[in-house]
């Protein structure tokens, strides 16, 4: 049992260090020995745990990215009645953490589905099924809204998650520049009256 604790702690920081390296370097200009380099660890420690660097990567999507997206941007709006609100706050929340962050390359689902496109199918495959996993669950928490009565029934839920997604990753990645701070603080405003936009119309008696 403490063998396979053990196995699993060093698997995972291998996976943390590697997610950052390819993060901040991104995927192909990081080789296996930049994160061994880092790690302090030899070739043959590496290939004990995993197969390839491609494998290594993909392991890092199911086991670390995943999760990251999950709780960051999709477990907030998750069982509410209201979605507008909560993707407000989420989105805030997720803009927050990037301003205080002093190694932020941007939204790393995004950064990760441009560099991979055209170039590897099978990450892309695990990238894509992460996309939409976030993507229809935006979808079903506007049409739970729109049953509720939070969003207005002519709303198009995929056209407005589309909307809402490709946003979010554009500001992140101006966020990358100057005045992140500044930068969020203009997007949520804009937000906030896009997501006024899809509730309900009152009908002038």
């Amino acid at each position: 049992m403490d063998k396979n604790l053990k196995r699993m702690a060093t698997m995972h920081r291998m996976q943390t260090t590697g997610l950052e390296l390819f993060y901040s370097n991104g995927y192909y200009n990081t080789s296996v020995d930049d994160i061994l380099k880092k790690l302090s660890l030899s070739k043959g420690a590496f290939y004990y745990h995993f197969e390839s660097k491609e494998d290594f990567f993909i392991q890092i999507i199911q086991n670390l990215l995943a999760r990251k997206i999950y709780s960051v941007l999709i477990e907030p709006i998750e069982g509410h009645d209201d979605p507008l609100k909560q993707i407000q706050d989420c989105f805030d929340d997720a803009l927050e953490t990037a301003v205080h962050n002093e190694m932020d390359f941007g939204c790393v689902l995004n950064n990760f589905l441009t560099e991979f496109r055209g170039k590897d199918e099978k990450i892309m495959k695990h990238l894509c099924d992460i996309f939409s996993i976030w993507e229809v669950n935006l979808v079903s928490t506007l049409q739970k809204g729109k049953f509720n009565g939070y969003v207005d029934r002519h709303v198009d839920c995929e056209a407005a998650a589309t909307f809402l997604i490709s946003s979010y990753f554009g500001v992140r990645t101006l966020m990358v520049g100057a005045a992140p701070s500044a930068r969020k603080y203009r997007f949520m405003s804009q937000l906030r009256m896009y997501l006024k936009s899809l509730e309900p119309k009152t009908v002038a008696v």
